[in-house]
């Protein structure tokens, strides 16, 4: 495999885990000659999980839209790249696993993973994802969240 930092060819596998589902290797590196670490994933080649939209559009699942929200949401926060990484292997767990056989999931239910993934981690980060993601329009919605996160907490 390619080193990203460097581009040298030869690298040793650190680590190797599988999802849940078996569909994903997520395997650690590390480059031979400069010592970078990097991640890569092998994945089965199969028919494409298309996204119902909002609109009724359909367009192929892409966990690069799912990780630009989820960095906004996550940024400044005391969050490991390690910990996004397995939030975002979390949500594309739950959303192989929901759209199951048809192929097929809606916005909705992928939006709803990620609000799962993220309660886990971090409800700063929760909030803001649900802020975009449910669309608050004003603060009342705001701390209506936060009041049922706190009351879910005690």
């Amino acid at each position: 495999m390619l080193c990203p930092h460097c581009g040298h060819m030869h690298d040793k596998v650190l680590e190797s885990r599988q999802n849940s589902s078996g569909s994903t290797v997520r395997r650690r590196r590390e480059c031979l000659a400069c010592g970078y670490r990097f991640t890569s994933y092998e994945r089965i080649e199969e028919k494409p999980l298309m996204v119902i939209k909002r609109d009724g559009r359909r367009e192929l699942f892409d966990i690069r839209k799912v990780e630009r929200g989820i960095r906004i949401t996550t940024e400044k926060r005391n969050i490991s790249q390690e910990t996004i990484e397995e939030i975002l292997q979390g949500i594309e767990d739950e959303v192989q696993l929901l759209a199951g056989a048809k192929r097929e999931i809606s916005s909705a239910a992928i939006g709803e993973a990620a609000l799962r993934q993220l309660y886990k981690v971090d409800t700063v980060a929760y909030v803001r994802f649900a802020s975009v993601y449910r669309a608050f329009d004003n603060v009342d919605q705001f701390i209506e969240e936060i009041e049922r996160i706190t009351h879910n907490m005690e």
